[in-house]
């Protein structure tokens, strides 16, 4: 059975959320490898809407199995409310929810820190959620993180107090008031620990047995490559590998294991929070874009800057994650338009470059490079057949797929499940084997 992982191509918010639950039945299990609950994963059908942050949307599958990995940074509280909202609506976890030991702990300092940092820096500020993933990682960096498995830990107070004395005086430095005390993030931890204790386990353990008993596993990260703490656009990125690479650093999983990467890329370009975006829009098909293709956060509800789809980056991604086919979303939003515009290049101090510049500032400079396609001028939401699309949508689905280098397998058509085209002959339907046929009756 094959074992393949899902990433973005772009900073995040491509929907991932809805290709993982389109093809996560043609698989066991589904891991989350990195991030937090600055994430989050929108889930669509019939009458159904599901939002997630923490939780991989194959939960939302009876008998799917769903890992939160160690290399996450988990906020007890926000699990626990996700974990509620799905047992409201009917959705049962138990038996195959398991989340890491050696995932770190996300504690109110966090958040408090971050929130008091991004006040600090004012018209500098990076745009984080506040909700402390980056104060999470940088503990665990440090060596002085509290890990979910020491919740229950004799030595609770020591590890808390080791933490609590660097965020003070950090506060402190910044004109914050004083963090929460000691003893009260102590006693939620020990509420934690006795509720978190049915999930927890040695995910690394549990997923090699999957793979002995040669069971196929599906690798979902958060955010997008652009915004990977190596790879992306540094300082105005995540604070982990959002990348393939991460799969496996931050779930146990040997590179061996893997056999293939599915990039979701947006049919247009969107980033929330600070930072370089060549291609971003400040006019009225910005506008339009942001309305059209509700644009706003699922995490925070922040609107998100909207631009032109930019292949620069997407190769960028490609390279970085291996991708060996696309699942292409958003292509309904773009519908009413008369042509649609797409980045081919970056144009930098008099000279054109087909990869984005590890400078910031030169970056910042760089002047989008566009080839204009004519718009198809017609509705294509729900359409389920590549031929049923207009010509135009079809010609600019080969564009994309020629200035990548990746082939399309997927084309996303509205929000729903059921909108989506499955496009067999790929490495889709080359990983899937026979369960490839398993897709298309999940779509319906």
């Amino acid at each position: 059975m094959a074992n393949a992982i899902i990433v973005g191509m772009q900073w995040g918010d491509e929907g991932k959320g809805k290709i993982v639950d389109l093809i996560c039945p043609a698989f066991d299990g589904v891991v989350r490898y990195q991030g937090g609950h600055n994430a989050g994963h929108t889930v669509r059908f019939a009458d159904r809407h599901f939002s997630l942050h923490l939780i991989p949307s194959g939960i939302l599958h009876p008998g799917m199995r769903c890992v939160l990995g160690n290399g996450m940074v988990v906020a007890p509280g926000a699990f626990f409310t996700e974990l509620g909202r799905l047992e409201e609506a009917g959705v049962d976890p138990a038996g195959r929810l398991f989340v890491s030991n050696r995932a770190h702990a996300l504690l109110p300092w966090h958040a408090e820190l971050d929130q008091a940092r991004e006040g600090a820096r004012g018209p500098r500020a990076i745009g984080t959620t506040a909700r402390g993933i980056g104060p999470a990682y940088e503990a665990k960096a440090s060596r002085h993180g509290l890990r979910l498995g020491d919740l229950a830990s004799d030595d609770l107070e020591a590890l808390l107090a080791a933490q609590l004395e660097r965020v003070r005086t950090e506060l402190a430095g910044l004109g914050a008031p004083e963090p929460t005390p000691l003893a009260e993030v102590a006693g939620l931890c020990r509420e934690w620990a006795e509720r978190m204790a049915p999930f927890l386990t040695d995910t690394e353990v549990l997923l090699f047995e999957y793979l002995e008993e040669g069971r196929s596993l599906l690798f979902e990260g958060a955010q997008g490559a652009l915004l990977d703490l190596d790879h992306g656009t540094y300082p105005y990125v995540t604070s982990s590998s959002s990348t393939a690479g991460g799969a496996c650093t931050g779930s146990g999983v040997p590179p061996t294991a893997i056999d293939g990467a599915i990039g979701v890329l947006k049919a247009y370009t969107t980033r929330v929070g600070a930072g370089p975006f060549p291609t971003e829009l400040h006019d009225a098909t910005g506008e339009y874009l942001r309305k059209r293709g509700n644009e706003f956060g699922t995490t925070t509800g922040r609107p998100r800057r909207c631009g032109w789809l930019d292949t620069v980056v997407a190769r960028h991604a490609r390279r970085l994650n291996g991708t060996g086919a696309l699942a292409l979303t958003k292509l309904d939003v773009l519908d009413e338009l008369d042509e649609v515009r797409v980045c081919t290049a970056y144009e930098l101090d008099g000279r054109e470059v087909a990869a984005p510049p590890a400078d910031l500032a030169a970056l910042e400079r760089a002047r989008p490079v566009y080839r204009t396609l004519p718009g198809w001028k017609r509705d294509t939401s729900g359409v389920l057949e590549f031929e049923a699309l207009p010509a135009a949508a079809r010609d600019y689905v080969a564009f994309i797929e020629e200035e990548v280098g990746c082939r399309v397998d997927l084309i996303s058509t509205g929000p729903r499940r059921e909108e989506t085209q499955v496009r067999g002959g790929g490495l889709l339907e080359e990983l899937l084997g026979e369960r490839f046929a398993g897709v298309l009756e999940e779509r319906g």
